[in-house]
C-alpha cells in the first residue's frame, strides 16, 4: 500500500484552514528537538509502531505524518492508512520557504545510520590487515545495507534511535501525545 502525499504548499494551506490536520512527527526527540515544524507533536516511530493500537486510527482528523525526508512517515503511514505523509519532510517543508522552530542541534537519524555503516566498514577493512578474512565482516554490513534498503527497514536506524543521544531532553510521554494527536487539552509537564 502507498501512502497519500501532501506537498509543502497543500500542507500550508491547509494548516491555514478551519479544518487544521495534526501534525505527527515521527522522528527521535532530539531531531524534532533540532527542527521541526510548530504545532506538530513527536511520536517517535518506534512509539508509534509499539502503541499504534492506542493512538488510533483515526489520530485526529486526517493527520499529516512527517519526518526527516518521508521514509519513516511512509513506515507510520501502514499503521495509520488515513494519514498522508509530507512530501520531502521537513527538509522539503523547509526548502518550500515553510516556518521550522529550531533547538539544540544534533545529527539526523539518517547521518548516523551512514556515520555507524561507513565506520564498520572502514573497521573491518583496516582489520583486515592485522586479521585475515576481517574484510567480510565489511562484506557483511554492504549486504546488510543493500538487503535493508530493498525492502524499507533499517535495524541499525530503530537501534540508534534509541540510543540515549537520541531521546532528546524530554521524553514523550504517551499520554500527553495521544491527547495532542486527538485533539484534546494537553496536560502540562510536572516542572524539573
Amino acid at each position: 500500500m502507498t501512502a497519500t502525499h501532501v506537498d509543502p504548499a497543500e500542507l500550508r494551506d491547509r494548516l491555514a484552514s478551519p479544518d487544521r490536520p495534526r501534525l505527527v512527527d515521527v522522528r527521535t526527540p532530539a531531531e524534532f528537538e533540532t527542527a521541526h515544524i510548530p504545532g506538530s507533536v513527536n511520536v517517535p516511530l518506534d512509539l508509534l509502531r509499539a502503541h499504534a493500537a492506542e493512538l488510533g486510527p483515526p489520530i485526529g482528523p486526517t493527520p499529516v505524518l512527517v519526518c526527516a525526508t518521508g521514509s519513516r512517515a511512509e513506515q507510520a503511514a501502514r499503521l495509520f492508512p488515513d494519514a498522508r505523509v509530507l512530501t520531502r519532510g521537513v527538509a522539503g517543508w523547509e526548502a518550500a520557504g515553510g516556518d521550522v522552530a529550531r533547538g539544540r542541534p544534533t545529527w539526523a537519524l539518517d547521518r548516523q545510520v551512514r556515520f555507524t555503516a561507513g565506520a564498520l566498514v572502514l573497521l573491518g577493512l583496516l582489520g583486515s590487515l592485522l586479521v585475515p578474512g576481517l574484510q567480510w565482516f565489511s562484506a557483511v554490513i554492504g549486504a546488510a545495507l543493500v538487503v535493508t534498503a530493498s525492502i524499507g527497514i533499517c535495524p541499525m536506524a530503530d537501534l540508534l534511535a534509541r540510543m540515549p543521544w537520541n531521546r532528546g531532553p524530554t521524553p514523550v510521554d504517551l499520554d500527553r501525545a495521544a491527547a495532542a494527536l486527538a485533539g484534546e487539552p494537553v496536560p502540562q509537564l510536572p516542572p524539573r
